[in-house]
């Protein structure tokens, strides 16, 4: 059954309240940042619509009348549950604010998600992020099932049932051991797609970009398939095959000489970074400041 207004409209009892403490409309509506005439016609409303007085009015202020004195006795325990029932529903708002579930590939939760977390935390320190990461796929599903609040991919198709924004540009560059045959040259795409690579694994977003960027040939299979960019960098340095990474994730191997970087021709592997989320939903709370961040060029 729904409540008549008379019951919900608790601003006016609260005004009642203050009448039958402070001795006066004027003030009680002070109190409650109204003047004395609104305040006055809210409770002339109240009677009207109880059906009883309420008040006596006079020169020197207002006192609650026999059935006011008993209505405000009413009214004091539903205005106290009312109260805490606010402050519960506060308090599980800053719960619920204060986490945020965050799923990102490996390149970007390696190379980038640390230094939003960095800001996001200096903003609000009370927030308390988890931060899992897998290939463009597992984070995809990871939202799309509600596992994660906001997600972030490489891959350059964005799955059905998520939205997305681009947050960052990369280049996949191809990369060898310093004394491989391809250090120093230049090479074709042909020459790409025709040489068994280190590669990760089916469903990572940097495997998915070189196979958009090469069709529509088909590159040879892999050599090697592992989950790991750092051991796609160990077993390229060793000597096993080249590999095509995020230039985020070799940009130290590259300084240091252990990889070194081979120039291609024909060939464009430049890519979006992209933030997922499902198709629809409002982003809110940290999830909505921690896109923002990522989308600002000075993170």
């Amino acid at each position: 059954m729904a409540l008549p207004t008379h019951v919900t409209d608790l601003i006016s009892y609260e005004l009642l309240l203050a009448v039958a403490e402070l001795g006066s409309i004027g003030r009680a509506g002070h109190v409650h940042g109204m003047s004395q005439p609104a305040a006055s016609a809210r409770l002339r409303t109240l009677e009207r619509r109880v059906g009883v007085p309420l008040l006596n009015r006079g020169q020197a202020g207002a006192t609650l009348t026999a059935s006011g004195e008993l209505v405000a006795g009413w009214a004091q325990r539903v205005i106290t549950d009312a109260a805490e029932l606010a402050a519960n529903l506060e308090t599980l708002r800053d719960d619920r604010d204060s986490h945020l579930r965050i799923a990102a590939s490996l390149t970007v939760a390696e190379y980038l998600v640390p230094a939003w977390l960095i800001r996001l935390r200096a903003e609000h320190p009370s927030i308390a992020p988890a931060l899992s990461s897998g290939n463009s796929a597992d984070v995809a599903e990871s939202v799309l099932t509600g596992g994660a609040d906001l997600g972030f991919i490489e891959g350059p198709v964005v799955p059905s049932g998520l939205d997305s924004r681009p947050v960052a540009r990369d280049e996949l560059v191809v990369v060898v051991a310093p004394g491989h045959g391809w250090a120093g040259r230049t090479i074709t795409a042909d020459e790409l797609a025709a040489t068994p690579l280190v590669t990760r694994e089916a469903g990572s977003g940097t495997r998915l970009a070189l196979e958009r960027a090469l069709a529509p040939t088909t590159p040879a299979p892999p050599v090697l398939e592992v989950s790991s960019t750092t051991a796609i960098k160990a077993a390229v340095a060793g000597g096993l095959a080249p590999a095509v990474l995020s230039s985020l994730s070799v940009s130290a191997e590259l300084e240091a000489g252990t990889l070194t970087r081979v120039v291609t021709r024909g060939l464009d592997l430049h890519r979006s970074l992209r933030a997922v989320w499902p198709t629809g939903r409002d982003l809110r709370g940290p999830a909505s400041d921690l896109l923002r961040i990522a989308l600002d060029p000075t993170s």
